[in-house]
This record gives C-alpha cells, sequence and structure tokens, in this order.
C-alpha cells in the first residue's frame, strides 16, 4: 500500500478550540492516520503528523487549510517559532511505496490548490522550483511581515496563487523532503543571547554540522532558552552530534544542557545511533530490540 507522511504547520498553539478544529480533520479519516499532534504556547505553533494513502491525506490536508485560514488572524499572531502564514508549511515524505518524486507531485497538487484558495505558495526542498527556493530558512527570512513587500520582487513572485500578500493567512511554503527530525535542547538559563550564539555555532549556515538547522528561542513559561533544531538528515548528522555541541559550545557561558524535546516523530535508527553511542555499544541493529521483532510485515 502506498504511505506517505505529512507533518503541517499551523501558527496556532494557544486556543484550544481552534487547535481542536483544525486536528478534527484528520480524526476518523478513512485511509488517513492522525499520528500525533503537539500544540506550544511559547512558539505558538501546531505541529500535526499523519499517515496514510496519499490522495486521502492531500484532501484532509486541504480540509485543515479551509479551516485553519477561517480560524487563524495573522495580523494578530505572535510567537517564539519563525512563521510565515496560517498554514505555515506543508511537508511531504515517502513512507511505503512512495518516491520523493512521488512526493514532488503531491507538493505541487496541494500547493496549487492552496493558491487557489488566495494564499501565496512557496514550493521548498526537493519540491522547490529554483536552487534558491531550496532552504526553507531562505524563503522565509523576513517572515510574515516581511512578506508585504518581499512577495512583490520578480525573484520571490510565488509558485502558486496571487503575487500579493494575504493579510489575514500569510503565506503556505509546500514541499517534499527527506524525513526531518525536530530536535529542541533547553538550556539553565534566560538569556536569549546565549541560545542564539550557539544556534550559530551549531548549525551549517554558521560553519557547525552539514544538516542542522538551528535558532535560539525563549521560552518564557519555562523561564529558559531553547536552541530549537531541524536535522534535515539524520544519517549524515546525528542526533547525538548536535547534542554533544551544543554542552561543548555551552561550557564557554557556564550554562548547562537541561532537557531535550523531540517535537512529532523520527525514525527508529535514529534513536539505535544515539543508544550505540551513549552506552558504546558496537554494532548496535533494530533486530536487537524485541519491540521491532514483533511489527508486522
Amino acid at each position: 500500500m502506498k504511505r506517505v507522511m505529512c507533518i503541517p504547520n499551523y501558527s496556532e498553539g494557544r486556543d484550544a478550540e481552534k487547535i481542536d478544529k483544525i486536528v478534527e480533520c484528520f480524526r476518523a479519516k478513512e485511509n488517513v492516520k492522525l499520528i500525533d499532534y503537539q500544540p506550544d504556547k511559547d512558539h505558538n505553533r501546531l505541529v500535526v503528523e499523519v499517515i496514510g494513502e496519499p490522495e486521502a491525506v492531500i484532501k484532509a490536508v486541504l480540509e485543515s487549510v479551509k479551516v485553519a485560514t477561517e480560524v487563524i488572524d495573522m495580523t494578530k499572531h505572535e510567537g517564539a517559532h519563525p512563521r510565515m502564514g496560517a498554514v505555515d508549511v506543508v511537508p511531504f515524505v515517502p513512507v511505503t511505496e512512495v518516491t520523493t518524486e512521488d512526493c514532488v507531485e503531491y507538493a505541487k497538487e496541494v500547493g496549487k490548490a492552496i493558491g487557489e484558495m488566495g494564499i501565496p505558495v512557496y514550493l521548498y526542498e526537493d519540491a522547490a522550483t529554483t536552487p534558491e527556493r531550496q532552504n526553507l530558512a531562505k524563503v522565509r527570512k523576513g517572515q510574515y511581515e516581511a512578506f508585504f513587500e518581499k512577495i512583490q520582487q520578480p525573484e520571490w513572485k510565488p509558485d502558486f496563487g496571487p503575487q500579493e500578500m494575504n493579510a489575514k493567512s500569510g503565506v503556505t511554503g509546500v514541499a517534499a523532503r527527506f524525513h526531518l527530525v525536530a530536535f529542541n535542547v533547553n538550556l539553565n538559563t534566560d538569556k536569549l543571547e546565549i541560545a542564539q550564539a550557539i544556534a550559530k555555532k551549531v548549525r551549517h549556515i554558521g560553519g557547525g554540522l552539514r544538516f542542522v538547522k538551528g535558532i535560539g528561542l525563549a521560552l518564557e513559561e519555562k523561564g529558559q532558552v531553547q536552541v530549537s533544531m531541524n536535522l534535515v538528515n539524520y544519517e549524515k548528522t546525528r542526533i547525538y552530534q548536535a547534542l554533544e555541541m551544543i554542552k561543548f559550545e555551552a561550557k564557554r557561558y557556564g550554562v548547562t544542557v537541561a532537557n531535550s524535546e523531540l517535537i512529532g516523530l523520527l525514525p527508529l535508527q535514529a534513536l539505535i545511533d544515539s543508544a550505540a553511542y551513549y552506552m558504546q555499544i558496537e554494532d548496535l541493529k533494530p533486530e536487537q530490540v524485541i519491540e521491532t521483532l514483533l511489527i508486522e510485515e
């Protein structure tokens, strides 16, 4: 059976009623399984993860886009996480009997449909139409506020939808990509500049780890700061490498790691790699984990 994963991100993490309306679009839908959803008050963001038959997933995602654009008003949105639209990003990830090329086609189909709703759409990562649009950080640079002028520039004409900003809904990024691991590390300090400095050292664009994107954020409710990361290829830059580099850089500021958090799902191999490193187990394999033997082929 063809299965695709989609991880839409919405710019609402505080209003429980709005969150429930969005998530409801994925509940009890044939050939669609709601894996997880995580609202974050500090980020003011909702991350939903679903797996299912491609057309069924696409239908549910587009239903959620309609709901989200009704209940979210970007002119009033504030949050720690970078954002550019009510439905901020919609990435597709291949799971079984689905290729990256297939996901590119799904991204185009969804992008076109969102554009027809009057929302500007940019394709990024493997679905990008130009090299400059592959990196989400570059597409989203300046965030929602900057797009009122940015969208008028010829090089930032949307792939779908109008070439003018939708004030209420912003713009949306749609992608096809490798499985991304969203991994955050919280620090025992409330000094945002420390998290930002560490993030610059760790992320690839600052000379750090090749497949890491990272920013420093304030967690006001916790009185902490966070190095928020996306590991875009966990096979080439492993989770433990990112964590250890953050610990290393934090020492210069006399700061320690409070804890870490995983947003959404990750492949088992990503955990196996870290377990093997910290426990110094040679050649640890997924088949050595009992529960993996119980999974039906």
